[in-house]
């Protein structure tokens, strides 16, 4: 059922008087949980040069090493949401249950990175914040709790432009981070006997498809994708994805 329309108007006026001042995350997480609860909100900021930075992480963040710092070393470049705000077409409202591939849960990225977050499912709010900066608000179902509803999801779709452009409103008026001269992460390994191809292969491995799903994506055959990820593992000279994964985090280590 929709929040009772006088709650609404009033979570909403007070969202709109926080603006710009450091209640408005709360007021906004007021108004949000009108339309169905959650444990978490947070947010990043993804500039034009491809590094993610804090948008809204509050400082006492339960696990804050894992669902910050471990993130913005690198990990961002393997999540779903990431990949769906690159473009300039991306919709205001993203939703995992949508956008993870099909064996996302069975890699190695989810393993060690996202199941360690307790996050069990996710909405992202997309938020266009000026100069080619683009800002991700994600609402969270942490540790057993359900999956987010499909009618919750279409409800928050029918709120989606005006939370987006509230916190657009919010996180304008924080300066962007300047430029830095750090190498960039890769959502690929790096190495000098991969060759393009390859490297695409990899990057879709450790993002959690199978290569039913690399297949789709690269309009080749899942039995070619097959060929390719076992000269991969030969060339690395591993043998599992969990290797492959710790050869993205150690270059992930040395970039940053």
């Amino acid at each position: 059922m929709p929040p009772p329309f006088q709650d609404w108007n009033r979570r909403l006026a007070d969202a709109v008087e926080s603006i710009g001042s450091p209640g408005f995350p709360a007021a906004l997480q007021a108004v949000l949980r009108l339309i169905a609860p959650f444990e978490m909100m947070n947010g990043f900021r993804y500039a034009p040069d491809g590094r993610a930075h804090d948008l809204h992480n509050p400082p006492d963040l339960i696990d804050r090493g894992i669902i910050v710092d471990q993130y913005l070393s690198g990990a961002y470049v393997l999540d779903p949401f990431y990949d769906a705000v690159r473009g300039s077409d991306a919709d205001c409202l993203i939703v995992m249950q949508d956008l993870a591939p099909d064996h996302f849960r069975q890699s190695e990225y989810y393993r060690v990175h996202y199941a360690a977050t307790t996050i069990r499912d996710e909405i992202g709010f997309v938020l266009d914040l000026g100069s080619g900066h683009v800002g991700v608000l994600s609402i969270s179902r942490l540790g057993t709790n359900p999956l987010f509803r499909r009618r919750q999801i279409e409800q928050f779709g029918d709120v989606a432009e005006l939370i987006c452009r509230l916190a657009e409103r919010h996180w304008r008026t924080v300066r962007p981070p300047s430029p830095s001269g750090e190498a960039l992460p890769s959502a690929a390994i790096a190495h000098p006997q991969l060759t393009p191809r390859e490297r695409e292969i990899v990057a879709l491995i450790l993002k959690g498809h199978s290569s039913l799903s690399i297949g789709a994506v690269l309009s080749l055959s899942p039995e070619t994708i097959k060929v390719h990820r076992r000269h991969i593992y030969a060339k690395l000279k591993i043998s599992s994805q969990g290797q492959l994964f710790r050869l993205f985090l150690a270059g992930q280590s040395s970039a940053a």
